[in-house]
């Protein structure tokens, strides 16, 4: 096993300096990576073992949004930002009925609340979630910036054998190999707001966050939560007057299904607003392709550009994949609206004569606070108008 300099590490301090002992600690534990890199840690999740690609998220808030996003399911989360926890949780805020990423990795768990069920490790223990501490994140987040995505293992704790970990972590699925979306789509239809006179939008859930839906209600819209083996008939019924399609997680080349279905959302011609995930899969039905990103994007700061206005507004984006913006067909009568600044990737799709619009960054998330709500706005005024 071979170790870069950077990441060779000195001795933990104490449990109680890594994690506060509100939160309270399993033992040692360790992050192990595919290319046998191994960071010694202290366990304070669930007291289990997990794997999964990791990812970085640079944001200094939001941890119990991120922890709850549908779209991590499969991945063990790096926190950037050193203390994590301290500011606590509310149920009412959480963005799905669960928390789905693999595993989290902090430099610090703390807890600003005495409430334990407040606070965000116990949340995870309840959902059987590992969380490991004392991994120097950022010295991580240069490591993964080198070398592209890797899989990683949390091991359970008082596991510190790294030869057997630094195995763990080369025996977890690739993450192109796994359906993650019928993990975490509804299996039943769902509706929200039963206003008479108001227009119905579907949501078709590849991975929804309940933030979308809230925006939307706000809005003055009723909501039809379907899922993501929802067919055509089931999506276009006579009362819909706009479909959403969701973000989610996982690769867009393994749902066929969804691109049929966008592809008779665009020729029916009703209003379509795609989200991160729904986004690729309206950008694969319109014939361009999608490729994987070597590391993602994952934070709430990344400045996109809308091509039109030229505004650049600052957005929250979480996603692995992303459309091709040069083998988008001529002839579909999509365009790329909007490109992030960071990388020139693209952002957003419009149809030239349709009313429908994908953004790859997330609006519901809104860290400008306001800058992307404008989405919605035109997506709710399109179907007002139909």
């Amino acid at each position: 096993m071979i170790v870069p300099p950077t990441l060779r590490h000195p001795p933990l301090p104490r449990a109680d300096a890594l994690v506060d002992p509100r939160v309270g600690d399993a033992g040692p534990a360790l992050l192990a990576l595919e290319d046998g890199t191994v960071f010694p840690g202290i366990a304070f999740g669930a007291p289990v073992a997990a794997g999964g690609d990791l990812v970085v998220n640079t944001s200094q808030t939001g941890y119990q949004e991120i922890a709850t996003d549908p779209s991590y399911a499969g991945q063990v989360v790096v926190m950037t930002y050193p203390l994590i926890g301290n500011y606590g949780r509310l149920a009412g805020e959480d963005q799905s009925e669960r928390p789905w990423l693999r595993g989290l990795v902090v430099a610090h768990a703390t807890a600003a609340v005495l409430d334990d069920a407040r606070q965000l490790a116990t949340m995870l223990r309840g959902a059987s979630i590992p969380a490991i501490a004392g991994v120097d994140t950022r010295a991580l987040a240069r490591h993964l910036r080198s070398t592209g995505c890797l899989r990683g293992v949390i091991t359970g704790p008082g596991v510190t054998d790294p030869d057997a970990a630094v195995a763990l972590a080369r025996a977890v699925p690739r993450w192109e190999d796994q359906d993650f979306v019928a993990q975490v789509s509804p299996a039943a239809v769902r509706e929200v707001g039963d206003e008479p006179g108001t227009p119905l939008v579907a949501i078709v859930d590849f991975g929804l966050k309940a933030n979308i839906v809230r925006s939307l209600r706000r809005r003055g819209v009723r909501v039809r939560i379907l899922p993501h083996t929802a067919t055509a008939s089931d999506v276009l019924a006579s009362d819909v007057a706009g479909v959403v399609f969701s973000p989610g997680p996982g690769d867009p080349a393994r749902l066929d299904g969804p691109v049929a279905l966008a592809q008779a959302i665009i020729d029916d011609g009703r209003p379509l607003l795609g989200i991160c995930l729904g986004h690729q899969v309206v950008g694969r039905a319109a014939g361009a392709e999608t490729t994987r990103l070597r590391f993602g994007h994952h934070g709430a700061n990344h400045p996109v550009q809308d091509l039109d206005t030229g505004y650049v507004q600052v957005t929250a984006q979480n996603h692995e994949v992303q459309v091709v913006g040069d083998s988008l067909p001529a002839a579909s009568g999509f365009r790329v609206s909007q490109l992030n600044l960071n990388d020139r990737s693209v952002e957003g799709l419009r149809h030239a004569e349709k009313p429908i619009e994908t953004v790859q960054y997330h609006p519901e998330g809104a860290p400008g606070p306001l800058d992307a709500l404008a989405v919605f706005d035109r997506f709710v005024d399109a179907c007002r108008t139909r």
